[in-house]
């Protein structure tokens, strides 16, 4: 017998009876919805790297302290890639007597690879948006574009001519914005673009001069990916490279929340969708009992019905899976178009891993809820045939749903793309399922305490509840689960939005002032004050770089990581202060506390601490301008970078550096009515380095808003996997309803009595699943949020009025128009038909 032939035949002779109506839209459903959050997902995080890369003018630098070596960049072409250069050094440039210190950037066509450069044409004091344009290429030979600090310190405007190295160049536009603008502390003071042709004719560069070189790359995430890799392979000491989660901190950290929300709005999708597989399956397997019995008298061994059902299972899913991910695919595409207009940027293409992902997915949660019912289905008894109450006994095993839960676990942390997360969401569910189990059945034994002072309908409906008591309970579990991932979803994106706007508040820090000397403290506290400016905190700094850890030498060479080479060779910025700042976390050890030990001590930020290896009670040695300052670790903090306050990888307890150089580095908040105050602070403190942080804070800002439309979005795709787990359970009783009403209507029930009796059914397991969904959801959002994204959880009790609300209301309406068909058979039809 050839088994897969035959079914084949009984999948096609199914479809025709309408058997695979419910479970083929369930999976479908299920996997569309997986897969439209995938597909969505992928292309809002390649268009958030995409546009956070802005931040850096490319998608990849190759950063180095010598000229590049030419197969970076011919690696690069050959991957297809776009390439520019730049070479950065700090020089005078000069007009007339008036000399100021530069940054120059040398750049060659085609920079920036990302974002824009703007420029103005006139000297304003506020330069507005408006007054700006995008610069068509690079400075042509022979001319330079500056910015508002040059301009104001040499006192020099668009026209007139400057002295760069052994040439004289004409300015011919002011910059108004640079994409790479601030990243990082490298671009401080007064800046100088130039066409990388003119760099030879200055002479600047010459042996021993501090240069920096970079090779900028940009393109197909997977060709930038594949250059990454195999430059990595490449790199020599005094070489690194840098992408937009290497420069900055705040965006790395804005970038990798909006990450792992958007995992686990897919998470929420995925219990939805096993939910609804899980009612489907149940359904399918009661309406195929009678035909396994009749193999059985024929017959059929158990194995080949599990083989004979296995393909049926195996076929279905790939075909329904398929389907699904077709469906998820225009889905996305159809709404992203849509999308792309709200969020003002172009969504890239999605890659295929998403379509993957979808079709394992599906078959994973298909197989997952449908293997252990095929298992009791193959041992139904012939003597079914006879007696219909026969096999039924089976359908509920424990087992059957345990390993429904964990194929569903396995996908909650391949989904979730982190162990941690994925762990905790799936033990979060787990967990929910047994309470809400024990906690249902409490509550089915208290309400029939009250049965018999109840109204006929609803004794009638308790009665139903008392008597399907497995069940309903199944029923409410699955429906409580939808509800509940859908209340998370809406707990944690309105908290995770909260946490993200508060941390960008109005007044958010944007300019930084680094250099202030010990003698200008005074003059500078006078100078904001006589702008009835607020006093910014000052911290004090001293520059150090690490030689020794434990008494054993720091060798760049010996190591191979990157960002560990990175942090190593630069130097660190020790600060010290009396208390903890209010964005700083003690995570480990103790924060100095009464008198100064005899021990020096220090406080280092715990992700700096990991990457290079180090932990509490290491010694750690700096080299301080020639002078050595050994200290030991008592204490890691975590560091909230979203607040762009001035905060320190390492901090010392006071009193330890007060012998070395120290200045002063502080942040405050300008607003855009008072820019010109920069031009009279530079002219009054022209040693300070000035940073505008303003770019970097509207780009995170952007990403919110970005993030904040997706969430919305995908939202919309849990929601309807939720209407689609309150479809097949309603389903998964039809049969049973119909053979129930067929007999209440021979005793001479009217329509009206079972109308009522079924809404006060329906109602009450409407009350349990919200009453599931409110708990869960309350328990699980306060888990997630404060142990998984880090955010601010507040307990809102209107979750619970609503989940309630919701699961009534929507459970009743949803159940009444699924049975309002089983009213419309004439009880002898159903009587005979069931036989």
């Amino acid at each position: 017998m050839n088994l897969f032939r035959l079914s084949f035949r009984m999948l096609r002779r199914d479809k025709r009876a309408g058997e695979l109506r419910i479970l083929v839209l369930a999976l479908i459903i299920a996997v569309s919805s997986v897969t439209t959050v995938g597909f969505f997902s992928d292309r809002v995080q390649l268009a958030l790297s995409r546009e956070s890369n802005q931040l850096l003018g490319a998608d990849l630098l190759i950063i180095g302290d010598r000229p590049l070596p030419a197969h970076y960049a011919d690696k690069a072409e050959q991957l297809g890639l776009k390439i520019a250069t730049l070479t950065r050094f700090s020089s005078m440039a000069s007009k007339g007597e008036n000399s100021l210190l530069a940054e120059i950037r040398a750049v060659s066509a085609g920079y920036p690879l990302r974002g824009e450069l703007r420029l103005a044409d006139s000297a304003s004091e506020i330069i507005t948006e408006q007054k700006t344009y995008v610069a068509q290429g690079i400075p042509s030979p022979g001319t330079v574009w500056i910015d508002e600090k040059l301009m104001t310190g040499l006192d020099i405007f668009p026209g007139e001519t400057l002295e760069v190295g052994a040439t004289q160049m004409t300015v011919a536009a002011l910059i108004a914005r640079e994409p790479d603008y601030s990243v990082g502390f490298i671009n401080m003071g007064a800046k100088l673009l130039m066409n990388a042709d003119d760099l030879t004719a200055t002479h600047l560069i010459q042996p021993g001069s501090r240069v920096t070189y970079q090779l900028l790359v940009a393109g197909e995430e997977e060709q930038v990916t594949k250059f990454r890799s195999w430059a990595q392979m490449q790199l020599v000491p005094g070489q690194r490279i840098e992408g937009i989660r290497d420069a900055r901190p705040e965006i790395r950290a804005a970038l990798e929340r909006a990450e792992k929300f958007l995992s686990l709005t897919a998470l929420a999708s995925v219990v939805v969708a096993a939910a609804a597989i899980a009612l489907a399956v149940r359904r399918f397997i009661q309406r195929h009992l009678d035909g396994c019995a009749i193999m059985r008298c024929l017959g059929a061994s158990q194995a080949t019905i599990l083989r004979l059902y296995l393909y049926h299972f195996a076929i279905l899913g790939l075909v329904a899976s398929g389907l699904g991910c077709l469906l998820g695919f225009i889905a996305q595409e159809f709404l992203s178009h849509w999308m792309a207009g709200l969020v003002e940027t172009s969504l890239p293409f999605p890659s295929g891993l998403p379509a993957v992902h979808g079709l394992l997915s599906g078959m994973v949660l298909l197989l997952g809820f449908s293997l252990p019912p095929l298992l009791n289905l193959r041992r139904v008894p012939a003597l079914r045939v006879l007696r219909r109450d026969f096999g039924m006994t089976n359908l509920h095993g424990l087992a059957g749903y345990a390993f429904g839960l964990l194929a569903l676990s396995i996908l909650f942390i391949w989904e979730a793309g982190e162990l941690r997360l994925g762990i905790l969401v799936m033990l979060g569910f787990l967990a929910a399922i047994a309470i809400f189990a024990l906690l249902g059945w409490v509550l089915i034994k208290l309400l029939m305490l009250v049965r018999q002072q109840a109204a006929s309908a609803w004794r009638y409906g308790l009665a139903n509840i008392r008597r399907r008591t497995i069940a309903s309970l199944v029923q409410s579990i699955a429906l409580g689960l939808g509800l509940m991932a859908m209340l998370v979803l809406t707990l944690i994106q309105s908290d995770l939005l909260k946490d993200w706007r508060t941390s960008l508040p109005p007044n958010t820090p944007n300019r930084f002032l680094i250099n202030i000397q010990p003698n200008q403290l005074q003059p500078l506290a006078e100078f904001f004050t006589q702008r009835e400016m607020r006093q910014p905190e000052l911290y004090p700094m001293v520059r150090g770089r690490l030689v020794t850890i434990n008494d054993q030498p720091v060798r760049i060479d010996d190591y191979t990581e990157a960002r560990k080479k990175q942090l190593l060779n630069r130097e660190f910025n020790l600060s010290w202060a009396d208390e903890l700042q209010s964005d700083n976390e003690i995570v480990a050890g103790h924060w100095w506390q009464g008198e100064g030990s005899l021990d020096s001590e220090l406080s280092m930020e715990e992700e700096v601490a990991e990457t290079i290896g180090v932990k509490l009670g290491d010694q750690l040695t700096f080299d301080i301008a020639g002078n050595q300052f050994s200290a030991k670790i008592t204490s890691l903090r975590k560091v909230d970078w979203d607040t762009f306050r001035v905060n320190f990888f390492v901090m010392v307890r006071p009193g330890q550096l007060d012998t070395y150089p120290i200045n002063y580095v502080t942040s405050f908040y300008l607003p855009p009515s008072q820019v010109g105050v920069m031009h009279e602070l530079v002219k009054n403190f022209p040693n300070l380095l000035v940073i505008d942080v303003a770019t970097v804070i509207e780009q995170v800002q952007k990403m919110i808003t970005q993030v904040s439309r997706a969430i919305e979005f995908v939202f919309l795709f849990t929601l309807l996997a939720g209407f689609i787990v309150l479809y097949a359970a309603i389903s998964a009783t039809q049969d049973e309803r119909i053979y129930e009403a067929a007999i209440f209507r021979t005793l001479g029930a009217k329509r009206r009595q079972l109308v009522r009796a079924w809404a006060a059914e329906f109602s009450i397991l409407g009350g349990l699943v919200g009453i599931f969904a409110s708990a869960g959801a309350s328990v699980l959002a306060y888990v997630i949020a404060k142990y998984a994204l880090h955010i601010s959880y507040t307990f809102n009790p209107m979750i619970w009025v609503m989940g309630i609300l919701v699961g009534m209301i929507g459970v009743t309406i949803a159940g009444l128009l699924g049975t309002r068909s089983t009213l419309t058979h004439p009880p002898l039809w159903t009587l005979r038909k069931i036989g």
